[in-house]
C-alpha cells in the first residue's frame, strides 16, 4: 500500500490560519500565537472581519479571504464555526490550497454527520486533504510547525525526536505533548486526528512509516476507521517501525463513551487484540506504559531473545524485576560456565566482594562504585546466552560514582540492548538525564523497566517471525 504524500501537511511553505483573531483567549488568536513562535514559513491571517493581529512582537494584516492573498498557500487551519466551514473549503480549493486542518468542532460528534459528509465532498472536488474537523491540530517539532491551541504556557512542547504520536482525543494528545515535554522524550510529529472525516489513523501510520524523522509511531485510538485498512497498513508498517497503540473504549461502557466523544464505533476489543497482535502492533494499557514501550524502542535495537541479565546493586530490586520479567513471559539468563567462572575468579583474586552474588540477577551489593558495575555488566553482555541486559542503580548509596554513566555508554558497543533503572528523586533524575544523553533509557521504577524489556523482546520477534532480524 502506498503512504500518501502528506509532506505539504507538515512542511508548508505558507499557511493561512482562517478565523485568526486579535482577541486573547479565542482559538483563532491560540492558534496565531502557536504558529508564529518557532515556524519560519509565511503565515497569513484571514478572517471576514479584516484588521490586524498582533502575536509574538510580529504584526499581521488581516485578509478578509484567502483568495485576497497573493501567495501560493499551502495548508489552511480553519477555526470558524461549523456552519461556515464547507464555504471556506470552497475558497481553499479555488485559492489552489493543499491541506486544511479543520480545528472546529460541530459536526459528527454532534450529530451532525451531514455537514461533516458535506465538508468532505467540498475538499474531494478540489483536492483537499482533511485533518479534523475537531482536532486541535498538528506539530511538527522539528520545524516548528504548530497549529496547536493550547498555548505554551499552558501545554509545553517537547523537544524534537524520534517519537510520532497520533491522537483521537484532542485533550489526551495535548497532556501527552506536555507529559512528554517533562520527561525530556524527544517527538517528530503530532496529529490530533479528531474526527477523521479525510485522513484517517491508517493514513498517518502509513505516512509516518516512510518518515525519515520518525522512528516509533505511537497513537492513542477509541476505534478505527477502516478495519482491514488498519490491519494491512499496521502489518506493513511494523516491518520497518515499531508501532505502539493505545486503545480505549475496551469496556462496553468505555465505548458508549467514545460513540459521544469522537462519533468513534469502538467495536469488539477481543478483535481489536486479535488484529493488534497479528499486524505485530504492541498494544498499550496506559498512557505511561505507552511511553515506556517507544522511549525503549526509539533508543534501543530490539532484542535478539527473551533472555535478560540483571545487574544491582540492591537486592530486593532485582527480585522485583525478576518477577516482574518472569510474569511478562521473558526468561532471566543461565550464564554459561566461562561466565560464571570469570566472576569466581575475580572474587578469588580479590577484584569482587566475597559476598556478592553472580547468579543472575547479579548483586553488586550496596557499597559498589561504577567500576564494579562496568566488570559486571561486560561479562553479562559477552554471555551468548544474554540477549537483554537491565542494570539496576540505587543511586542513595554513597559509594556509586558518576562514572557510572561511561560505563553504561561504553556498554553499547556489544549492540545488545539495555535498559536502565534508576529510582529515587532529585539526584536519580539528574543522573539519568545524564545517561539518557549517552543514548541508553533510564526508568524511575522496576515495572517501567520491565515494560521496556518487554517491548524490545517483543518487538524483535516479530521481526524475526518476518525474517526482518
Amino acid at each position: 500500500m502506498g503512504a500518501p504524500k502528506l509532506d505539504f501537511m507538515f512542511y508548508p511553505k505558507s499557511v493561512a490560519v482562517i478565523g485568526a483573531s486579535n482577541v486573547p483567549g479565542k482559538v483563532g488568536n491560540a492558534i496565531m500565537r502557536s504558529i508564529t513562535l518557532k515556524y519560519e514559513g509565511k503565515v497569513y491571517a484571514v478572517n471576514v472581519k479584516g484588521g490586524e493581529v498582533e502575536v509574538n512582537g510580529k504584526k499581521f494584516p488581516v485578509y478578509r479571504s484567502i483568495k485576497e492573498i497573493s501567495d501560493e498557500i499551502d495548508v489552511a487551519v480553519i477555526a470558524v464555526p461549523a456552519k461556515f466551514v464547507p464555504d471556506v473549503i470552497d475558497e481553499c480549493g479555488e485559492k489552489g490550497v493543499k491541506g486544511a486542518v479543520v480545528i472546529s468542532a460541530g459536526f459528527k460528534e454532534a450529530g451532525r454527520a451531514d455537514l461533516e459528509e458535506e465538508i468532505v465532498k467540498r475538499a474531494r472536488k478540489w483536492g483537499i486533504r482533511l485533518v479534523g474537523p475537531n482536532c486541535l491540530g498538528v506539530t511538527n517539532l522539528e520545524n516548528g510547525f504548530d497549529c496547536n491551541f493550547n498555548p505554551p504556557e499552558r501545554q509545553a512542547r517537547p523537544p524534537a525526536g524520534k517519537i510520532a504520536f497520533m491522537s483521537q482525543s484532542g485533550a489526551f494528545g495535548a497532556a501527552i505533548l506536555d507529559w512528554a515535554a517533562s520527561h525530556k522524550i524527544g517527538m517528530s510529529k503530532f496529529i490530533s486526528l479528531g474526527n477523521m472525516a479525510d485522513l484517517d489513523e491508517s493514513d498517518f501510520m502509513a505516512y509516518l512509516g516512510e518518515d525519515p524523522k520518525t522512528g516509533v509511531i505511537t497513537g492513542y485510538i477509541e476505534g478505527v476507521k477502516d478495519g482491514r485498512k488498519f490491519f494491512n497498513t499496521a502489518k506493513e508498517v511494523t516491518l520497518k517501525k515499531p508501532v505502539i497503540i493505545l486503545k480505549s473504549g475496551r469496556t462496553e461502557a468505555g465505548a458508549k463513551a467514545a460513540a459521544s466523544h469522537t462519533g468513534s464505533l469502538a467495536g469488539s476489543y477481543a478483535i481489536y487484540q486479535a488484529a493488534f497482535k497479528q499486524a505485530g502492533v504492541l498494544e498499550a494499557k496506559s498512557m505511561r506504559q505507552l511511553f515506556n514501550y517507544a522511549k525503549a524502542l526509539a533508543m534501543q535495537k530490539p532484542a535478539m531473545g527473551n533472555r535478560v541479565a540483571i545487574v544491582t546493586n540492591g537486592g530486593g530490586a532485582g527480585v522485583m524485576m525478576s518477577d516482574g520479567l518472569l510474569e511478562r513471559g521473558m526468561e532471566l539468563a543461565e550464564f554459561t560456565e566461562q561466565t560464571n567462572e570469570r566472576f569466581r575468579k575475580d572474587i578469588e583474586e580479590g577484584k569482587l566482594p566475597h559476598h556478592m552474588s553472580y547468579k543472575n540477577p547479579i548483586d553488586v551489593i550496596g557499597d559498589a562504585p561504577s567500576n564494579r558495575y562496568e566488570r559486571a555488566m561486560r561479562y553479562a553482555l559477552e554471555d551468548p546466552n544474554v540477549d537483554v541486559l537491565v542494570v539496576i542503580a540505587l543511586f542513595q548509596s554513597p559509594a556509586l560514582d558518576e562514572g557510572i554513566v561511561d560505563a553504561v555508554a561504553k556498554m553499547q558497543e556489544y549492540g545488545k540492548p539495555i535498559v536502565f533503572v534508576a529510582p529515587g528523586g532529585d539526584y536519580p533524575h539528574k543522573m539519568a538525564r545524564n545517561i539518557e544523553l549517552k543514548g541508553v533509557p533510564v526508568y524511575e521504577t522496576v515495572e517501567d523497566g520491565v515494560d521496556a524489556v518487554y517491548a524490545l523482546v517483543r518487538y524483535g520477534e516479530w521481526l524475526r517471525e518476518n525474517g526482518k532480524l
